[in-house]
């Protein structure tokens, strides 16, 4: 079980919290950050950014919540600078033993990540934000309207790495994890209706280019560090992923809070869900349709249903992808998280692998796959000079 000894970042009532705090007194200096933003007023954005910085002595008195507000608003200056072309530190010396203790006091990077973006973002009139435009602010809703489900599915999940084949509660382990991912296919459907893919590329993509702080690369607030990878991890990464998703995994585990890291530790010393399953039909050569106990036909059943779910998200993930770095629109080669297109095009074929080697071992898979389809279409991108039809 998760260690009792790491804090809890992820928790709703802390959120709720983080959101409202404002120890920095930035509310003025953010909303401002838009108009800066787009006159590209370097020194006003650099200015702003050394009026905010408190000194060690305050941040000693700030509490958990207050560091995370605090890195939350100062990371929008540093996105910002970046953005515009200057290395921020450089230019703002100062800010960076600010940084260092900010990460030290809440075990994250010393820079912003997605969560200070946007899980712990306020809403409304106080939401920070690096252009005001409202497609920002549904990129930014989409991690929001996830991160419950999420949070509940990773916790699931590490119920999963502990429950084998056999269990009877294999199956509603399982059925309970789809339940939770299929808000990330919610999400990135509203993403696909009210955001263009020239907008991310050419507008907003800049603004999460990595930062040095003390020699070492730090990467934006990027929406891979929201972990689906963790999510594969325990379904079938830990011992059926290849050294490319793997090395992208071990760059993707910093930006994560300090609970799911651990759950990342634990995890990767043990097998797959998908192997430990395959292992009780009796190897890949073992039982396959109609085989097996009905225990394990539903675990199958339920392991294919939500690792459908996953190819879904991760296939309209690969083509918003697809159009926002094509070669004649993208600003840079990688996203904002460092996984090229074909990165993602070769995660989805291993989970479709995987899922094959479930598929074999459930009881009827044209019934159990009709049953399981969503009743819904796919939404369709419309665009038309950068906006939605």
């Amino acid at each position: 079980m998760p260690n009792a000894t790491i804090t809890d970042l992820s928790s709703l009532a802390r959120i709720e919290n983080v959101r409202l705090l404002d120890p920095l007194n930035a509310d003025p200096a953010c909303f401002r950050l838009r108009a800066m933003n787009a006159q590209a007023d370097v020194p006003a954005i650099s200015g702003a950014l050394r009026a905010l910085i408190p000194g060690l002595d305050e941040v000693a008195t700030y509490s958990v919540d207050e560091c995370l507000a605090a890195m939350r608003d100062l990371g929008m200056f540093l996105g910002s600078l970046k953005r515009h072309g200057v290395e921020p530190l450089p230019v703002v010396p100062e800010v960076t033993v600010v940084l260092e203790e900010i990460g030290r006091r809440t075990d994250m990077v010393p820079r912003d990540t997605v969560h200070h973006y946007t899980t712990w973002n306020p809403v409304g009139h106080r939401q920070r934000m690096y252009t005001g435009d409202p497609q920002e602010g549904f990129l930014q809703e989409s991690v929001r309207m996830v991160f419950p489900d999420l949070r509940t599915g990773l916790n699931t999940c590490d119920a999963l790495a502990d429950t084998e084949p056999t269990d009877p509660e294999f199956a509603p382990l399982l059925d309970e994890l789809n339940v939770r991912l299929t808000s990330m296919v919610d999400s990135i459907d509203m993403v696909l209706r009210h955001v263009s893919p020239v907008f991310f590329a050419r507008v907003l993509r800049p603004y999460f280019e990595e930062i040095t702080v003390e020699g070492r690369e730090l990467l934006g607030p990027a929406a891979a560090q929201v972990p689906l990878w963790l999510v594969d991890q325990v379904i079938w990464a830990t011992d059926r992923s290849d050294p490319g998703y793997e090395e992208f995994i071990r760059h993707s585990v910093p930006y994560s809070l300090p609970r799911w890291r651990n759950y990342y530790t634990r995890w990767t010393e043990r097998r797959s869900v998908v192997s430990r399953l395959i292992d009780a039909f009796g190897g890949v050569d073992g039982a396959l349709t109609g085989g097996g106990s009905p225990v394990l036909r539903r675990g199958a059943e339920a392991l294919a249903r939500v690792l459908r779910t996953v190819v879904v998200f991760r296939g309209r993930h690969l083509g918003i992808a697809r159009q926002a770095y094509q070669a004649d629109l993208r600003l840079y080669p990688v996203g904002s998280g460092g996984a090229s297109v074909d990165l993602l095009r070769q995660i989805i074929d291993l989970t479709r692998q995987n899922a094959n080697l479930v598929q074999a071992r459930r009881s009827d898979p044209s019934t159990e796959e009709r049953r399981a389809q969503p009743n819904r279409t796919i939404p369709q991108q419309r665009w038309r000079g950068g906006v939605a039809l």
